[in-house]
């Protein structure tokens, strides 16, 4: 079998890798570790997700319903009003609840900050927004609705764009995965 090898006994995929992960340094030799492990995490959650039940757009709704209000700054409220939503537009709800964790306790903040200025981009200029040292409830309720309105209207527009995209793309991979899943021969069982 030596013949199907590369010249040095590897594969020519086998080999692109290695070169690839030598020309990455040390950061290489460290995804070269974590990968696998990392990869036997998270498949058995992935699949949970992406082998749901229900059509390509009824997961995709889902999924949209749940970006769409993961952008919004009702926190607390965000995968009830996702797993609503998601009910409303006949969305898969499980998927729905996974897309609002667009918005977690790493990305909320320059979340909140891009969509308050999308509000200022679009009403126009409001208060500035604060220091994050001096944000707590008492300042957003001094605020008042000048920071409240420019905030809500550039989360519902970016929860637009986010649950469109997510949607589109998911529908697009889900259906060209069930397509490329159909087409493949079915293999004969032993008798």
């Amino acid at each position: 079998m030596r013949s199907l090898r590369h010249p040095q006994g590897q594969s020519p995929a086998g080999s692109r890798r290695q070169a690839l992960l030598a020309r990455l340094g040390p950061l290489g030799r460290l995804g070269r570790r974590l990968a696998p492990r990392l990869r036997r995490r998270l498949e058995p959650v992935l699949h949970l997700f992406w082998q749901q039940h229900g059509s390509p757009g009824h997961r995709a709704r889902g999924l949209a319903a749940g970006v769409f209000t993961g952008c919004l700054p009702f926190f607390g409220l965000q995968i009830v009003l996702g797993v609503a939503l998601a009910a409303a537009v006949r969305g898969n709800r499980l998927l729905a609840a996974a897309g609002t964790w667009i918005s977690n306790p790493f990305t909320t903040l320059p979340m909140c900050w891009l969509n308050y200025q999308l509000g200022v981009l679009v009403i126009g200029p409001g208060p500035a927004w604060p220091a994050l040292h001096e944000m707590d409830l008492e300042l957003m309720r001094r605020l008042g609705w000048a920071f409240s309105s420019r905030l809500i209207l550039g989360s519902v527009l970016m929860g637009v764009l986010a649950a469109v995209v997510s949607g589109v793309l998911c529908w697009r991979w889900l259906h060209h995965s069930e397509r490329r899943r159909q087409a493949r021969p079915r293999q004969a069982l032993p008798h």
